[in-house]
């Protein structure tokens, strides 16, 4: 796709680097919203826990490493 097909305000996110390699230059206000929605969803991620069969999983496994050293 070629930058004269883009419109007015996706010319301007790319820089003037190459059409192979183009730089997207993202505006504060994008760049805080996608913030908020990772914080989001990560968040969401962090408050389910961990499964416990991933817990006594990890205990095995620290288990076995305490024993070989």
């Amino acid at each position: 796709m070629s930058k004269d097909n883009l419109s007015p305000r996706l010319k301007t996110m790319y820089a003037q680097k190459s059409e192979k390699n183009p730089v997207v230059k993202l505006g504060p206000d994008i760049k805080a919203k996608i913030g908020m929605q990772l914080r989001q969803i990560y968040g969401e991620i962090v408050d389910q826990g961990v499964p416990e069969r991933f817990v006594e999983l990890l205990k095995r496994l620290d288990d076995a490493n305490c024993e070989g050293k």
